[in-house]
């Protein structure tokens, strides 16, 4: 095994793990709120990815205004998906596994309204990719050194938000009980409101990122995306924001070196291995939580 490809996979997983940090924590700051799992959150990313080529290349904006317009706007979209698809179903408190099956069917209909209005074909953004940097032995483009600079910028926010802010301390309250939150005065529904557009937000930064990242995508970006942000979650403890921030870099870091002695199409099979070996010793994540968020 050279040391030199395995430094080389390391460099590589870090641009894996901002992007899959930047997903898995929008994901798990949703379900520890609502206490349920949104199987459409990979088309945030989609849809993300989408509205920035339109402001791209319909538009001419450069990339990353595109990118952070585009997380407005998918935020938004997680704002209406909750108000018009999830609230009828959680107002009359709906089993979970109703829940489960209408954010599948809303994830086959978001994809395959991504795929009407854009075709099957690989779209690429107008983004040069410019020069290669050396960075403590590591080497990344521009590109790659904004993707990781904005994904430690967002967990920062993140941080600061649960940490500092009235928001954050509702959230966490609502995390360990949102009954008792509800009574002690917390609106509960609108700090809910407030967490889709955020989940919405970081999906869709998330989604241009990953698709700067690959190059070229399709309307299955999200949906293909999606099993990596459950493994990363699921290994820092669902629920459990900085477990997630810590998920997404073994599970970023552990594909990227291992693509450098095997094929790549294997990356998945990887992240497959390591959630399948956490749900068998370690069920509850690297950090159990002991309320939801």
């Amino acid at each position: 095994m050279s040391l030199s490809m395995v430094w080389l996979g390391v460099g590589f997983g870090l641009i894996t793990a901002s992007v899959l940090a930047l997903s898995s924590v929008g994901l798990t700051l949703q379900f520890g709120v609502t206490n349920f799992v949104n199987f459409a959150y990979g088309e945030f990313l989609t849809i993300g990815a989408y509205l920035a080529f339109v402001l791209n290349m319909g538009l001419h904006l450069n990339i990353w205004v595109s990118m952070f317009a585009a997380g407005i706007l998918t935020a938004v979209v997680a704002w209406l998906f909750n108000i018009i698809v999830i609230e009828p179903f959680t107002r009359r408190k709906a089993p979970m596994i109703i829940l489960l099956v209408v954010t599948i069917g809303m994830d086959l209909f978001l994809m395959n309204g991504v795929q009407a209005l854009f075709g099957p074909e690989f779209k690429q953004y107008n983004d040069p990719s410019g020069s290669i940097l050396h960075v403590g032995g590591l080497l990344f483009t521009v590109q790659q050194l904004w993707i990781i600079g904005i994904a430690a910028a967002a967990m920062v926010a993140v941080h600061t938000l649960l940490k500092y802010s009235k928001l954050g301390k509702a959230m966490r309250a609502m995390s360990d009980s949102s009954e008792l939150a509800l009574i002690s005065g917390i609106p509960t529904r609108r700090i809910t409101q407030y967490v889709w557009l955020l989940s919405g937000f970081l999906g869709g930064l998330s989604g241009v990122v990953l698709a700067i990242n690959v190059n070229n995508f399709t309307p299955a970006l999200g949906s293909e995306f999606l099993f990596v942000i459950f493994a990363a979650v699921i290994m820092g403890g669902i629920g459990r924001p900085y477990g997630a921030m810590l998920g997404a870099l073994i599970i970023g870091v552990a594909m990227e070196v291992s693509a450098m002695f095997f094929d790549s199409s294997y990356k998945t099979v990887v992240a497959f291995a390591i959630l399948v070996l956490m749900l068998l010793f370690r069920p509850q994540g690297i950090l159990p939580s002991r309320g939801r968020v």
